[in-house]
């Protein structure tokens, strides 16, 4: 008996969901070329709202642990409120100098180093997490409590790649103090900031990453970070032609 249309499986009908080679090209551009941004902002040149629109609602449309699109965007343009941010910045960016103490060379690398663009950039954003939304029973994050942060990482990396697509640099600014961000920007006790987020278009975005061209680290080959079937195992007779794969990129330093 033959199965109707809408019965039949993807493969029977034929079905490629696959982007076309444009799109392909145009996703992973934006992923190969998204930059941590922290020294190339253009000054006073505004974001468009109509572009800032779908850089935001491309964070609100990422996966989230139950749908519980925990995450909240406060978006920061004042400077005075960002001048407060930059004070909690200097102050936890000391703090990191002298911890590296007993290694003077590092120490002088990283007091070198540009970290971030609070000041410079058109906007900040803050990305909270409420792990509240919804009630207390959040369907899959029962056994994984922090799957309700993940989900924010990933509205984060929904945003940054938005904003790469539209010509945006982003910049995420760790070195900061919760407890200054909690004071600063009024946010409630039960939420959580996960990321503070620079914002602006850039005179160019680099080859490379900034802490990979000052030679702070190394990027790694993608056949150091690979496993088959068991931590640790990364070599594999089943897996052997993607494991080849991955050597050649590796040797070709892609």
């Amino acid at each position: 008996m033959r199965q109707s249309t809408e019965t039949r499986t993807v493969a029977e009908r034929g079905v490629d969901y696959a982007f076309s080679g444009p799109e392909k090209e145009g996703l992973y551009k934006a992923i190969f070329s998204r930059r941590d941004v922290r020294s190339h902002f253009v000054r006073n040149k505004d974001i468009p709202d109509d572009a800032l629109l779908r850089i935001l609602n491309a964070a609100h449309h990422a996966p989230s642990v139950g749908f519980s699109q925990p995450w909240n965007f406060i978006l920061i343009k004042d400077a005075q409120t960002r001048k407060r941010v930059k004070e909690s910045f200097e102050r936890e960016r000391e703090r990191s100098i002298k911890m590296l103490e007993n290694d003077k060379e590092k120490q002088e690398r990283y007091a070198r180093l540009k970290l971030e663009g609070i000041m410079e950039s058109a906007l900040n954003i803050c990305v909270t997490y409420d792990p509240t939304r919804f009630g207390p029973f959040v369907l899959g994050r029962t056994s994984i409590e922090d799957t309700g942060v993940y989900s924010v990482c990933c509205a984060i990396q929904n945003l940054w790649l938005a904003a790469r697509a539209e010509g945006v640099g982003v910049g995420w600014v760790s070195i900061l103090s919760n407890e200054d961000l909690e004071r600063i920007l009024g946010i409630p006790a039960h939420v959580k900031p996960v990321a503070y987020l620079c914002l602006g278009y850039v005179e160019e975005f680099a080859q490379k990453p900034d802490l990979e061209r000052a030679g702070w680290l190394p990027r790694m080959d993608l056949a150091k970070v690979i496993c088959y079937e068991k931590w640790g195992k990364q070599e594999s007779e089943k897996w052997s032609g993607l494991c080849d794969a991955v050597s050649r990129l590796s040797r070709n330093n892609i």
